[in-house]
């Protein structure tokens, strides 16, 4: 039986040969534009210039790598299948718990191994915006199972909440925290309620509509948020009122003249690391409680089977508006979040990019996965980075990293969820005694 199945995903040479050779075709097709011409000034004229010699490199490459890797992929497939199954329940959880503690080590002491560094303590922030975001949308698509394309929308809507409360009101971060979050919660009702009928690809649909009527709204309606202009000025947030400034207010001080310190503009980009690290460690908590209770273990039957759910008797539409409200509320949360950090907002920086780049977090992470979705903006945010000293192959170097994770890893970085509730162990052996069935 083994023998069937190593031949069953074993491939000829000659299989191998004609995937690589049509690897190599489309590495020909998207090499002509960005590897075989390129544009030179020559005197002030623009000139287009031939690099065949550096197509061939490139095509070849991807030819032999192609055919190495399918013949690995091969080996690695033959073996796995010519094993026995072996549960490593006892392993992975292990593992993963030891991964979450290592990464949330060297998260808290970044910003003093880089005190002076402000570009990574910048990207380190970035990551973790985007940790926050991925974490509120793993909410309704990772657990309930609702696609979600328009996600940026909410992140908007916290930003500009923030923005106009202290444009008319004077409000400061702390105060408008929790009204962004109440604002784009309630956002999120208004979205799931005429759409719980929807699934799957028109669901994608409407929310992606959803997103841009947000964007356009913002872009268009000039007299609440400025149009294009965007709105600007806004206020980072304090200490517990200390502002990090070299000249506060009359009678107040700032944080380095309470603490004794000299003015460093560092303390105010350590802090604002610190501020969303505590937040998304608040996200992540929160959301894990939400798991173990009767509306997260909702989400998750909702996920695998609506039919069976209202078979049970389960209220669908309040399942699915309380995965929305909550994943907009996390979304709101980072966008008061971003709006102090840029103390600038406009319509530009919310477009579907964002909203795809969010997804992906959430894809590439594994689905309901934690922990993956930490990894997963880890690779999205510090891949491009990286590349910037490629600026010309950034891109490119960016596509094939994200093809390549896919193919190693289709189900994500992290694609085994740890159950919410495990059966009784000695109730399962005392099951399994009986005759009835059931696992540990």
């Amino acid at each position: 039986m083994s023998a069937v199945i190593i031949a069953r995903h074993a491939r000829t040479p000659a299989e191998r040969f004609k995937d690589a050779a049509w690897v190599a075709f489309v590495a020909l097709l998207l090499g002509i534009p960005m590897v075989g011409l390129t544009t030179v000034d020559e005197g002030g004229a623009l000139t287009v210039q031939t690099r065949f010699g550096m197509l061939g490199i490139f095509v070849g490459v991807s030819f032999a790598g192609r055919f190495v890797f399918r013949w690995i992929m091969d080996q690695v497939r033959g073996r796995r299948a010519a094993k026995p199954a072996v549960a490593k329940l006892d392993r992975t959880p292990l593992a993963i718990k030891t991964i979450g503690w290592a990464v949330l080590g060297a998260s808290i002491a970044l910003p003093i191994m880089f005190s002076e560094n402000r570009y990574v303590i910048d990207t380190a922030t970035t990551v973790l915006i985007y940790v926050m975001l991925g974490w509120g949308l793993n909410v309704v698509v990772g657990l309930a199972g609702l696609l979600d394309l328009g996600y940026v929308a909410f992140y908007a809507v916290g930003a500009y909440t923030y923005a106009l409360l202290f444009s008319h009101f004077g409000w400061t971060f702390w105060e408008a925290l929790p009204m962004a979050g109440a604002m784009a919660a309630t956002f999120g009702i208004l979205l799931g309620y005429p759409i719980l009928r929807l699934r799957g690809d028109y669901l994608a649909i409407v929310t992606l509509g959803f997103g841009e009527i947000i964007r356009v709204i913002l872009v268009n309606w000039t007299e609440l948020s400025n149009g294009p202009n965007g709105i600007g000025s806004i206020p980072r947030p304090t200490l517990l009122g200390l502002p990090f400034e070299r000249n506060p207010a009359e009678g107040t001080q700032s944080f380095a003249s309470f603490f004794g310190l000299d003015f460093s503009g560092m303390h105010r980009i350590i802090f604002l690391y610190y501020l969303i690290l505590v937040l998304a460690l608040l996200t992540n908590v929160f959301v894990s409680r939400l798991r173990k209770l009767p509306v997260g273990r909702a989400w998750e039957a909702l996920r695998e089977d609506e039919i069976a759910c209202k078979a049970m008797g389960m209220n669908v539409t309040n399942v699915k508006l309380s995965a929305f409200a909550i994943g907009a509320m996390l979304g709101g949360f980072a966008g008061v979040f971003f709006a102090a950090r840029q103390g600038f907002i406009s319509p530009e920086s919310f477009t579907f990019t964002e909203s795809a780049t969010i997804l992906a977090i959430v894809v590439l992470g594994g689905m309901g996965s934690q922990l993956g979705v930490v990894l997963a903006a880890l690779v999205l945010v510090l891949l491009p980075e990286l590349g910037r000293n490629f600026s010309e192959y950034r891109m490119l170097m960016f596509g094939t990293a994200m093809v390549l994770i896919m193919v190693w890893k289709p189900s994500g970085l992290l694609a085994s969820r740890e159950p919410t509730i495990r059966l009784n162990k000695a109730l399962a052996m005392d099951n399994k005694a009986a005759g009835l069935g059931g696992q540990a």
